[in-house]
């Protein structure tokens, strides 16, 4: 007996020993099918995004015209931008006026309309749809749309203007060096608002009920509830909001130049639009690598700013 329960026992280890290596091996064919399905995504990743960025950042410090070999003039790019260049500085003005129209009414109305569409129902629905839409399209096709819209003569906006006596309001949209930036904002407001809007709702559907029936029995009015119910519950949504929001501005290339070029007199331009003209117009790649820079930073810091300062309220 003890014979055979010995023998037992070393044939049942022998086993385990044998179904562990066999795991093991199994383990290890697993991670590297694993790494072998990464493999595509990651060289794509350091093709087309890690080795653009890379050289960027190293042009930037040069002057190039992006024939001849490019000479390394350390900061020069960087400090003749915030000292030299007037165009410079009335583009960033330009773009931060721009980002702070859109921020602050594309939040606030994508936060209104969420609050009123956010119970399911057929209407709730259908105009959530209506509102989500305009974010479907090309920028392009947003750009033409709206160009026709503000067209002085033959526009909607000036024709309805004038059909109800109103003519004095009848404007050149985006031929006038104060207005077209603020038209330009409304665009891009219309444009991504709806998109906006489902963030919101999707944050706010995750507001526990209980708090508002809790409210409502303390006599809360609508007002009272928003303010100290939805608003605070909502910050962490709005600061996902502002911090998309502050991107879209500032990448808004593909509608400024479709609907302005940047004009009149560089009064619509922004960041983006001053790289793609310095770069491929005026062929000082350099230059315009040093200002991409600067866009990532401005960027990165008000996203910053935007996060400290709501995260200190939630």
């Amino acid at each position: 007996m003890t014979t055979i329960d010995t023998g037992a026992r070393k044939g049942a280890g022998t086993r385990s020993r044998g179904t562990g290596k066999s795991s093991t091996a199994l383990k290890r064919i697993h991670d590297r099918r694993l790494a072998l399905m990464i493999l595509p995504a990651l060289l794509i990743y350091v093709v087309f995004y890690l080795y653009p960025t890379a050289s960027n950042f190293r042009y930037a410090f040069t002057e190039w015209d992006g024939f001849l070999e490019p000479k390394y003039i350390g900061l020069g790019n960087f400090t003749r931008a915030l000292t030299n260049d007037d165009i410079f500085r009335r583009v960033l003005g330009n773009n931060v006026e721009f980002s702070f129209l859109v921020i602050i009414f594309q939040t606030a109305l994508s936060l209104l309309f969420a609050i009123f569409l956010l119970k399911t129902t057929r209407t709730s629905v259908f105009l959530r749809t209506l509102y989500f839409f305009p974010t479907i399209l090309s920028s392009v096709s947003v750009a033409m749309v709206w160009q026709f819209l503000y067209e002085p003569n033959l526009g909607a906006i000036n024709t309805i203007l004038r059909s109800i006596g109103l003519d004095s309001l009848a404007l050149s949209w985006l031929g006038s060096e104060t207005i077209t930036l603020r038209a330009l904002a409304f665009t891009q407001i219309w444009f991504h608002t709806g998109q906006m809007m489902v963030v919101y709702i999707a944050g706010l559907q995750q507001i526990p009920r209980e708090l508002y029936e809790a409210a409502e029995v303390d006599g809360a009015s609508r007002w009272q509830q928003f303010k100290n119910v939805t608003w605070p519950m909502a910050l962490p949504t709005t600061a996902v909001v502002m911090a998309y929001t502050t991107i879209q501005s500032f990448r808004a290339f593909d509608l400024v130049f479709a609907m302005t070029g940047g004009g009149p007199n560089n009064s619509t331009s922004i960041l983006v639009t001053m790289i793609y003209s310095t770069a491929f117009a005026e062929y000082r790649f350099g230059y315009a690598a040093s200002l991409s820079v600067y866009l990532v930073l401005f960027i990165v810091l008000l996203t910053w700013v935007q996060r400290r300062t709501l995260r200190t309220k939630y």
